[in-house]
C-alpha cells in the first residue's frame, strides 16, 4: 500500500469516525438567546441573537419575555419570604393550617409538611402525578392519591426535584393572603422591581404577549404561539372555558404555573440577580431582610452520596429554591461554567427552553440567559449541563 493510499483510507476512517460521534450526540444551534450580564449596580453586557418567533421571523432582543421555567420557583420564593417577614406565613409549620385541609404523605401521615421542605424538594411529593391542572381542579383532592407521594422516604429525609411542590406553595400563599397567585406576585415581587413580567400570560398586558418568545422543539412550536397565548392565558378548565373568575383561591395553585410559568426577559432576570447580590435591595427598593436572602441561599440539602436524587450530577445542593453549583462530592457535575467558582441561582428546562440565573457572590457579579430550541442530547463537555449552556455561561454564543 502506497503512503497516498494510506492517507485517504485514514481520512474515510477519520470521517466515519466523526460521523458516528455527530450520530451519538447530536448538535444544534439554538433558535434564539439572549445574555446579560450584571452587578448590583447594573447591567454590564447584554447581548442575543437569532429570532424570538420563526413564524415572523421576529430577532431576539434581551428585552423579549420568556417562559423562563424553573427560574420561576426562585421568584415564588422572594415573594414567601416576604410574607415570612410579613407574619403571615412560617416556613416551619405544617401547611395544613394554612390549607384548612391536612395535607400528608399517607405512608408518613404523623409527619407535617412545611413551606421549607416543599421549597428544598423534600417534601417527597413526587411529579408522578400531573402537575398542569385544569382550571377548576381541586388540586388537595388530587394529592390524596397515594401515587403522588414517595412512600419509601419520610419528609425531610430526601431530596427530589419535584414541580409539584410549588403549586401547594402558591395555594399556601393565595390561603395566606386572600390574593390570586398571580396578582400576588406582582404587589410582592415583579412590580417593586420594575419588571413587566406575569405568571402564565394572565396578568401580562396584550402589548407584553406580543413579544413573547415562542419555545420550540426541533424548530417545532411548544409553547407560547401568539394563537395559544389568545385562546387561554392559563390551562383550560375541564368543560374547555377559561373564566378565572371561578378560581376559588387556595384550591387550585397550579393555574398560574408557579413551578415554571413566569414570563420574563433576560433584562429583566438580572433585576432579580442584583437583588439577590444586593442582600435583598435593588436600588431603592428594598424587598427583602438580607437574613432573609442569606437563609434562601443557604443549601437546605447537600448531597452526600445516598440522600437524594442528585440527577446523575446535575443538582448537588439546593436551599429555598436556589440552587448553588460546584458540589465537592464524588459523581457531582455542576459547574457549567467550568471555572471552580461556587455560585448560586437556578436553572431552568421546559419546552426546549433552557435558562440560568447565577450569581458569584464572592466577586459581585451574574449571569441571566436562556436558549430556546436546545437538544437534550447536546451534552456538555465538562458538566450535567448541555453543551449550550455551558457555552452561555461563560459567554455569548
Amino acid at each position: 500500500m502506497t503512503i497516498k493510499a494510506w492517507l485517504a483510507g485514514a481520512i474515510l476512517a477519520m470521517s466515519a469516525a466523526q460521523l458516528s460521534a455527530q450520530e451519538v450526540q447530536p448538535r444544534q444551534e439554538p433558535v434564539g438567546w439572549a445574555r446579560v450580564e450584571f452587578d448590583k449596580h447594573g447591567v454590564t453586557d447584554a447581548k442575543a441573537g437569532g429570532v424570538a418567533d420563526l413564524a415572523t421571523g421576529r430577532l431576539m432582543t434581551v428585552d423579549d419575555p420568556a417562559r423562563i421555567a424553573s427560574i420561576s420557583k426562585l421568584v415564588v420564593a422572594i415573594a414567601v419570604m416576604r410574607l415570612v417577614e410579613q407574619g403571615k406565613l412560617d416556613l416551619d409549620a405544617d401547611v395544613s393550617r394554612v390549607l384548612g385541609r391536612k395535607l400528608r404523605n399517607p405512608a408518613f401521615p404523623d409527619t407535617p409538611i412545611t413551606l421549607r421542605l416543599l421549597l428544598s424538594h423534600r417534601s417527597s411529593l413526587t411529579d408522578t402525578i400531573d402537575y398542569v391542572l385544569p382550571l377548576d381542579a381541586d388540586m388537595l383532592a388530587v394529592l390524596d392519591d397515594p401515587k403522588a407521594w414517595d412512600a419509601e422516604h419520610a419528609p425531610g429525609t430526601w431530596f427530589h426535584y419535584t414541580n409539584f411542590n410549588f403549586p401547594v406553595v402558591a395555594s399556601v400563599m393565595e390561603k395566606a393572603t386572600g390574593e390570586r397567585f398571580d396578582l400576588l406576585m406582582q404587589r410582592l415581587v415583579l412590580k417593586p422591581l420594575a419588571i413587566d413580567g406575569c405568571y402564565n400570560w394572565a396578568s401580562c398586558s396584550p402589548e407584553r404577549a406580543a413579544q413573547a418568545v415562542v419555545q420550540y422543539r426541533e424548530r417545532k412550536p411548544t409553547k407560547d404561539e401568539p394563537t395559544q397565548i389568545a385562546a387561554c392565558p392559563v390551562t383550560p378548565a375541564s368543560d374547555g372555558s377559561c373564566d378565572l373568575a371561578k378560581l376559588k383561591l387556595g384550591t387550585n395553585g397550579a393555574a398560574f404555573s408557579p413551578q415554571g410559568g413566569l414570563r420574563i426577559s433576560a433584562r429583566d432576570l438580572a433585576k432579580v440577580g442584583q437583588l439577590l447580590l444586593g442582600n435583598g435591595k435593588l436600588g431603592k427598593a428594598r424587598l427583602l431582610k438580607a437574613s432573609s436572602v442569606k437563609a434562601m441561599l443557604a443549601p437546605e440539602w447537600t448531597f452526600d452520596g445516598s440522600n437524594g436524587d442528585h440527577q446523575a450530577g446535575f443538582m448537588c445542593r439546593y436551599g429555598l429554591a436556589t440552587h448553588t453549583l460546584v458540589t465537592r462530592q464524588d459523581g457531582c457535575r455542576d459547574d457549567p461554567f467550568g471555572d471552580g467558582i461556587e455560585r448560586v441561582g437556578h436553572s431552568g428546562d421546559a419546552y426546549g427552553l433552557k435558562a440560568g440565573l447565577w450569581i458569584d457572590r464572592k466577586h459581585k457579579t451574574g449571569v441571566a440567559y436562556f436558549a430556546t430550541d436546545v437538544l437534550d442530547a447536546d451534552k456538555g463537555s465538562h458538566s450535567a449541563f448541555t453543551r449550550v449552556e455551558e457555552n452561555l455561561a461563560k459567554g455569548p454564543l
